[in-house]
């Protein structure tokens, strides 16, 4: 049995359950935040988060992240271009954090949204504990993705030494960032209360 088929539901903000009315809606005792069943117009809001940080991640591969000026000569590293700098030059387990956190983590958190709002759409009765679980990780680590992003913000922010050093954020990061925020949204407007909706209808 779920708390829906006894008419109650929790509020998104603080967690209340709360008694839902038969006909209009209710507002939450403790933090005045309105209650719904299930979110509102879930599946397509993070639908469309979803394919505009597909979209997004593409540039943000593309596009070097940072540009780096030294006494008047510019380069200019995408995230898996400094992945490879910094694995040739002896740093490898730098390299393999900023690879999975900024390559394999942002990959693989898409996927798994995808497989969640596919397996809800078609009605799945199955893997409920599974998918729940993972939507409970997809949540958890989105926004460790963000650790490329505060270093270069950081070290654009530290280093600038006239023309003798200078660091700049480039398109990429841009991308980058759109990324992330917009993979964290759709995660936040997935309801996963949906997956066990369909739960025992076979």
């Amino acid at each position: 049995m779920r708390a829906r088929d006894f008419g109650l539901a929790s509020c998104h903000t603080c967690g209340l359950v709360v008694k839902l009315p038969a006909v209009g809606h209710v507002h939450c005792p403790r933090c005045a935040s309105p209650v719904h069943s299930r979110k509102v117009n879930s599946l397509s809001t993070s639908w469309a988060l979803l394919l505009a940080a597909m979209i997004a991640y593409v540039p943000a591969n593309l596009f070097p992240v940072m540009s780096v000026v030294s006494f008047g000569k510019r380069q200019s590293d995408t995230i898996l271009s400094g992945v490879i700098y910094l694995f040739v030059h002896g740093d490898w387990p730098l390299a393999l954090i900023v690879f999975v956190a900024s390559v394999l983590v942002p990959l693989l958190k898409m996927i798994a949204l995808t497989y969640l709002l596919v397996t809800v759409q078609r009605k799945s009765y199955l893997r409920h504990q599974q998918r729940t679980r993972l939507y409970r990780i997809v949540e958890l680590v989105g926004r460790w993705s963000m650790v490329d992003i505060f270093v270069v913000a950081l070290l654009a922010a530290l280093v600038n030494i006239g023309n003798l050093a200078t660091i700049e954020p480039g398109a990429g990061a841009i991308a980058f960032t759109t990324v992330v925020v917009l993979t964290m949204l759709a995660a936040a407007n997935f309801d996963p209360r949906l997956i066990w909706d369909h739960q025992g209808e076979k």
